[in-house]
């Protein structure tokens, strides 16, 4: 079995309308500025709040990706948000600092993590502030994460590299250059022989979020280099798991593959390693997510486990191929996907507020469709 077919659902029989998209998109937006207070942030959904601190405050299911994402939404001129944002985005950081978030059971909390630390909220906050305190605070974190034994983007140095290329790009300045050099030097030796990077102890990820695809797009955003990506590629094709001229990938070697997201599975795989993958095998993951369908209300229509994180796989086919049928599929997720964050708003009184998990995550999918942008928030755009 390919993936679990109990958590998808038919695509909803609705065109998609670009002026309608944007109106859903404007809705969100207006939805979201109107939960928010400056003391407590944004109200969390249970499963992202998960025992931590509440308010959260970080890039993945807290205040400082809400923010980021509100502020891509007003760049790309989709939609313009009430809010100051810049100083959300200090009170977010305050939050943080005297209380981070952490979930319950976390077992890989670090202070410099990008989705799960303080490195999410201090780059939002210098993003919108351009606050040069803050961006020594930063590079100092970045540094700190180099030693990191957790390999991944959410919590390892994986992340505070993409950070610091991100700081370099905004900022032009020498020292992010050699502090993303520092990490991913250190990143590069402690890959294994097998092509996999560790987690933890017995878990050796493929993914883009935890594994070999994400490491592999940081370094590659650093400097391009050939010789990783046939090797990611090669580690990539023999652990797929075929079936029909389809293909999904388990978490790690050894595993089944079950989950089709794109934190787990061949969404995450196709819009990581879209651009270098073998083209059969990237289309062989793209069309399993096409006739899998949309997540229905469990996993819901976020861009991490849920519809839109699955449709970003289709964008990216589109990027690579050309082919518009691409475009046309990943815009029908989307229909589905702003349908359910508005059927699910109404049904839950009021919205859900974070960039992975939620309605703006949603938003940037649906932006990302109309202006046939395959760029993933933050991973391919910080």
């Amino acid at each position: 079995m390919l993936y679990e077919s109990a958590q998808f659902e038919p695509l909803i029989d609705e065109r998609w309308d670009p002026p309608r998209a944007e109106k859903a998109i404007a809705a969100i937006v207006a939805d979201t500025d109107a939960a928010f207070v400056r003391e407590g942030l944004w109200p969390a959904h249970e499963w992202d709040g998960w025992g931590a601190a509440l308010p959260m405050k970080t890039l993945y299911v807290g205040a400082a990706g809400v923010i980021w994402a509100l502020d891509a939404l007003r760049r790309s001129g989709h939609a313009e948000t009430s809010l100051d944002l810049d100083g959300a985005a200090v009170r977010a950081l305050e939050l943080q600092r005297a209380e981070p978030d952490v979930a319950e059971g976390e077992t890989h909390y670090h202070p410099a993590a990008l989705l799960q630390g303080e490195t999410g909220p201090l780059l939002v906050a210098f993003r919108l502030t351009a606050d040069a305190a803050l961006a020594d605070d930063l590079h100092a974190l970045v540094r700190a994460n180099v030693a990191n034994p957790t390999d991944d983007v959410m919590w390892g140095a994986p992340g505070t590299l993409l950070a610091a290329v991100a700081m370099r790009e905004w900022t032009g300045e020498p020292r992010w250059m050699e502090a993303a050099r520092e990490s991913a030097s250190a990143l590069r030796a402690r890959r294994g022989d097998d092509g996999l990077w560790r987690q933890d102890d017995d878990y050796r990820g493929l993914g883009t979020v935890h594994g070999a695809a994400g490491n592999t797009l940081v370094l590659l955003r650093l400097a391009p280099d050939e010789a990783l990506a046939g090797e990611t590629a090669a580690v990539l094709a023999r652990h797929a798991v075929l079936e029909d001229g389809l293909a999904n990938w388990p978490g790690a070697p050894g595993r089944e593959p079950g989950r089709l997201q794109w934190c787990t599975g061949a969404p995450g795989i196709v819009a990581g390693a879209w651009d270098y993958l073998d083209e059969e095998l990237l289309l062989a993951g793209a069309e399993l997510v096409w006739q899998a369908g949309a997540h229905g209300d469990e996993k819901g229509h976020g861009i991490c486990h849920g519809t839109s994180g699955n449709g970003f796989a289709l964008l990216k086919a589109f990027a690579r191929t050309g082919d518009e049928r691409w475009l046309d599929r990943a815009s029908r997720f989307a229909v589905h996907a702003l349908n359910q964050a508005e059927r699910l708003r109404a049904a839950n009184g009021r919205g859900r507020y974070s960039l992975w998990t939620g309605d703006v995550g949603t938003a940037l999918f649906a932006a990302a469709c109309l202006d046939a942008d395959a760029r993933y928030p933050i991973l391919d755009a910080a």
